[in-house]
Parts: structure tokens; C-alpha cells; sequence
């Protein structure tokens, strides 16, 4: 079983990563659903959750979500150093899904 554990902040992200689950999701409730990508409003939360996961020296791997509606959104999030994206509004609430799932794919390449 793959186990992803989402929080809201930094602290949320060190205390859970000493559990190993395979995904820790950073996910600033605020920004969840608003098309407002963490990657553009919060970047260094990203660099920080990274570290912060990396501190428990395991397996675990970052994800970033919230506020994801662009291959853009996607390729800054791994820019700064996430292995991947959390993802729901910004495919349930695009007129085209299918668009939007590839651009999004590409993005992670």
C-alpha cells in the first residue's frame, strides 16, 4: 500500500516525515481549489518542506499540491525540488481534462 500524507506546513511536514510514508504532500489549505499554484505564491515553502523531508533521511518523497492549473505550476514545483504533484481541482474543474492531464505530464519530463 502507498501512503500519502498531506500537510499545511513546514513543521506538519518534519513531524510526519520520521514516519516514512512514501509521499508527503505540502498543501497550504488556503490556496487548495483556488488556482492560485503554492509554487507561485509560496515558493520557499516548497524549498523548506524539501529540506525538512530530507532531514529524516528516508524514502520519503515530496509532493507538492494546492491551487495546480498549469504544466507551468507543475514545472516550478520540481523546479524547486518537489518529486511530483497532488492534483484534483485543477483537472476536475478544467473544461478539457484530457488537455489538462498532458500538459501536466509533459510538464513533469
Amino acid at each position: 500500500m502507498t501512503s500519502v500524507v498531506c500537510v499545511k506546513n513546514v513543521a506538519e511536514a518534519k513531524k510526519y516525515a520520521r514516519f516514512n510514508p512514501d509521499y508527503i504532500a505540502i498543501e497550504p489549505p488556503e490556496l487548495i481549489g483556488s488556482g492560485k499554484a503554492v509554487s507561485k505564491e509560496r515558493p520557499d515553502l516548497i524549498t523548506k518542506a524539501v529540506s525538512a523531508v530530507k532531514m529524516a533521511k528516508n524514502s520519503t518523497k515530496l509532493l507538492c499540491g494546492a491551487g495546480i492549473v498549469s504544466g507551468e505550476d507543475v514545472s516550478k514545483s520540481i523546479q524547486l525540488g518537489s518529486n511530483g504533484i497532488l492534483v484534483a481541482s485543477g483537472i476536475v474543474k478544467a473544461k478539457n481534462w484530457m488537455k489538462i492531464i498532458e500538459e501536466f505530464a509533459k510538464a513533469m519530463l
